[in-house]
């Protein structure tokens, strides 16, 4: 019998895993086809959700708890979790409810020879307007860094094949993203509609600083695009400087020859290419940075205890 891994980064939910992890049991056991586990990953959540994934692991012995030592995010804490599967298919999912796991088979069921990997999509989504602005500006540079289909939705519900999760593992470096591991991967992707439920209780842990380093780590993660654009921006400056400096000659020597010179257009032009040159700089060293911590090895997240399912060594 084929097995079913689900891996489920959990945030603030001691009061809602639960409910996910019941209504995953009773989906998989009811079809009947698959064996399964569940691998619960506490991000260094201020509630207490660990003592709840305690709690559910001592009743459910195809539930693994993984502690984090501190709040790594929520792509890490997903590499923690897919680093303990040992199932044929993965599926990643929500702990707040609103990915409906009685909906899983729809996912499931799309694998085969034609796909490798399928995304939930969601005709109406009930994420607050931040959230779904953040997404839609995510899915924007998905499609001009990683080449994301354009008709492609990218959600943190999807299911895929056990060698899209091995793949992805080989990627060792900090500061994990997700969506371009899995796109990285496999080109064999669709989507399949599901519905989109309200939460079961609190808000989103986006903020608007979370939601800007996501979109930092999307930019620099597997694209040396923004440096592209980098070097086109100084292009196009330069040439609009060259311009101008011609511009100014002939005004001067020509047309208004007792004309004093501009101070603040001189300000001005000044402030601008400063900017600019301030600007590409942070860009380059965003990425100069990345490097240093490649080859300092800082890790993805550090395991500080686990409970349930089988034992493993940690990494």
């Amino acid at each position: 019998m084929q097995k079913i891994s689900f891996v489920i980064p959990c945030y603030r939910s001691e009061n809602t895993i639960a409910s996910v992890i019941d209504e995953i049991h009773e989906t998989v056991t009811s079809d009947g086809r698959y064996d399964y586990e569940v691998i619960l990953i506490n991000d260094c959540s201020p509630d207490g959700v660990f003592n709840k994934i305690t709690e559910i692991a001592r009743q459910n012995p195809r539930v693994t708890g993984i502690d984090l030592s501190r709040n790594f995010g929520q792509h890490s804490a997903i590499m923690a979790g897919f680093s303990r599967v040992t199932g044929d298919i993965v599926v990643g999912l929500d702990d707040d409810g609103q990915t409906p796991a009685n909906e899983m088979f729809k996912l499931i069921d799309t694998l085969g020879d034609e796909f490798d990997l399928v995304f939930a999509e969601y005709k109406n989504k009930m994420h607050s307007g931040f959230r779904n602005f953040g997404s839609k500006v995510n899915d924007k540079m998905a499609q001009v860094l990683i080449g994301k289909p354009k008709k492609l939705k990218i959600m943190s519900y999807f299911a895929c094949k056990r060698y899209v999760v091995d793949e992805i593992l080989r990627y060792e470096n900090p500061y994990p993203y997700i969506s371009g591991l899995l796109l990285r991967a496999t080109n064999k992707v669709t989507n399949v509609e599901v519905h989109h439920r309200e939460r079961l209780e609190g808000t989103s842990g986006y903020t608007i600083k979370k939601l800007l380093l996501l979109w930092i780590n999307g930019f620099t993660a597997f694209s040396v695009k923004p440096l592209r654009v980098a070097t086109v921006i100084g292009f196009i400056t330069a040439a609009i400087g060259f311009l101008y400096g011609i511009y100014v000659i002939i005004n001067k020597v020509f047309i208004h020859p007792l004309s004093p010179v501009g101070y603040s257009s001189t300000m001005a032009v000044m402030l601008f290419l400063g900017g600019m040159v301030m600007l590409i700089l942070g860009m380059v060293g965003e990425y100069v940075g990345r490097i240093y911590l490649s080859i300092n090895r800082s890790p993805q997240y550090v395991i500080r205890r686990t409970v349930g399912g089988e034992k493993k060594d940690e990494k």
